[in-house]
């Protein structure tokens, strides 16, 4: 699944490419996603110019000329081509997941622009898309969301009271979008690993200093693997030409069975299933 840094730079080639410009025509081709795509979409869509693209957490969010806003969730599979009329690219996948070129399955929703279109890919549908008519409802959308770990809120005040008392351990927080909004599995294991904690360590047990060492390692994190272009797990390409390279940086993910990266560490790095999530961790400087 795209985690956030991945999301971030969709987002950023999305902004770049359909900033002020006007939805020609919408083509749905398959309404059954996560959540149904609503009946209207294509006429609510069509006319509206772009405004702006942004992002909470792991959501898109294309802001139209009439104040309103179309949300887009990638799900676990789900990826954003963009589609020139003019000029063929190998490439045109907007982000590092599944096909670099269009695919000829799966092609659920296309947008039409002047001398472009943007198209929506997801073989496993867990993606969805949805309209908020104003500003009022796109924040209530996100009410229940914990603040994004870039976020000012996301500090010692917040976290260290939210895990007083309970019995959960911190890599499944890190995961529970409640807590923190767009922490996925990749960052989080990397995240714990700086922060020299064990993943499976109960967040009640976590001092004040715990909590300040997941709290900027968490932006670390996140602003290096955004400044890298994110993490390629596959080797190809953005529509930029551009691979993300956070993957090269990895300190513990899929890094099972080789030597700690730490230099005055002899320990190993493991893997061992949390809530059915791969985790990976210093048998040594993580241990618990």
């Amino acid at each position: 699944m795209p985690e956030l840094p991945e999301v971030e730079i969709v987002r950023q080639s999305l902004n770049k490419k359909i900033k002020q410009k006007v939805v020609k025509k919408v083509l749905i081709r398959n309404r059954n996603l996560r959540s149904k795509i609503p009946i209207n979409f294509a006429k609510y869509l069509t006319g509206k110019k772009i405004i702006e693209v942004k992002r909470f957490s792991k959501y898109i969010i294309i802001c139209l000329s009439n104040h309103s806003y179309c949300l887009l969730h990638l799900g676990m599979s789900g990826t954003i081509h963009l589609v020139d009329n003019y000029k063929k690219s190998i490439v045109t996948n907007t982000s590092f997941y599944n096909s670099p070129q269009l695919p000829k399955k799966h092609n659920h929703v296309e947008i039409f622009f002047e001398n472009f279109k943007i198209v929506y890919n997801d073989p496993r549908r867990f993606g969805f898309f949805e309209i908020a008519e104003d500003i009022e409802i796109l924040e209530e959308r996100f009410s229940k969301l914990g603040p994004e770990p870039l976020q000012n809120e996301f500090n010692l005040n917040y976290v260290f009271p939210f895990f007083k008392g309970k019995k959960k351990n911190i890599k499944n927080f890190l995961l529970d979008q409640f807590f923190v909004s767009g922490i996925g599995n990749i960052y989080a294991s990397e995240i714990l690993f700086l922060s020299n904690i064990n993943p499976e360590k109960k967040v009640s047990l976590l001092n004040k200093k715990d909590c300040e060492k997941i709290i900027l390692n968490s932006k670390k994190v996140l602003i290096d693997a955004i400044g890298q272009g994110g993490s390629s797990i596959r080797d190809f390409k953005n529509t930029d030409g551009k691979s993300g390279s956070f993957q090269k940086n990895f300190k513990v993910y899929e890094r099972n069975g080789l030597k700690c990266k730490r230099s005055y560490c002899k320990g190993v790095i493991q893997k061992k299933k949390i809530s059915n999530r791969s985790s990976f961790f210093c048998n040594i400087c993580q241990k618990l």
